[in-house]
């Protein structure tokens, strides 16, 4: 992800750190939130490894590929397992978001010095045209809904209370990484 270091290094600890607690979230008793966890994290650390500052790292050629089939097998996995939760579709979204953003990446210059250089490559190879591609504005306005939904579902409930739950299953948490996620995804997207 290119850009100013500061920035980048904020957003690979956030991604970083909430696909680590997805990982401890994979522990659960309950088995339909540990496949959610595993794949969340397979994001939170997909994210964090995308997002490291290019003075500090410059992936090799290989690596964008990689990213690409990666995310691409996660996103089959994703559609094969919406056919039980809804859930996974917004998975489904996400790893498709993953895969277009490493095929950007690949397809840009080998060593973008501005967001700029990447951001004109994305928009010629996107429609040829001025503005921002068509996917890349679809997939904004997806991540801004869902953060925008998800923050409102971690607003507290009136009378909720209840029996101590362990780390790896409280509800609140998974959604605040959710979130954390959803808002990763939006700062990767605004500099296609």
């Amino acid at each position: 992800m290119p850009g100013p270091a500061s920035p980048g290094w904020l957003l690979v600890a956030l991604c970083a750190a909430t696909g680590a607690y997805c990982l401890l979230r994979m522990r659960s008793g309950v088995e339909e939130q540990r496949r959610a966890a595993g794949g969340e994290a397979l994001m939170g650390f997909g994210m964090a490894a995308m997002a490291v500052p290019p003075a500090v790292f410059t992936p090799p050629v290989w690596a964008w590929p990689a990213f690409a089939a990666v995310f691409g097998a996660a996103g089959l996995r994703a559609l094969w397992a919406a056919r039980t939760s809804t859930h996974h579709l917004h998975h489904l979204v996400g790893t498709g978001a993953m895969v277009y953003m490493a095929a950007v990446m690949a397809a840009s210059p080998s060593s973008p010095s501005s967001s700029a250089s990447i951001s004109a490559h994305a928009h010629e190879h996107a429609h040829g045209g001025a503005g921002i591609p068509l996917l890349t504005g679809v997939l904004l306005l997806y991540f801004t809904g869902y953060v925008l939904l998800s923050g409102v579902r971690l607003l507290p409930v009136a009378g909720a209370g209840g029996a101590a739950v362990a780390w790896s299953d409280r509800p609140e948490v998974a959604r605040a990484c959710r979130l954390s996620m959803g808002i990763g995804m939006l700062a990767m997207l605004l500099t296609m």
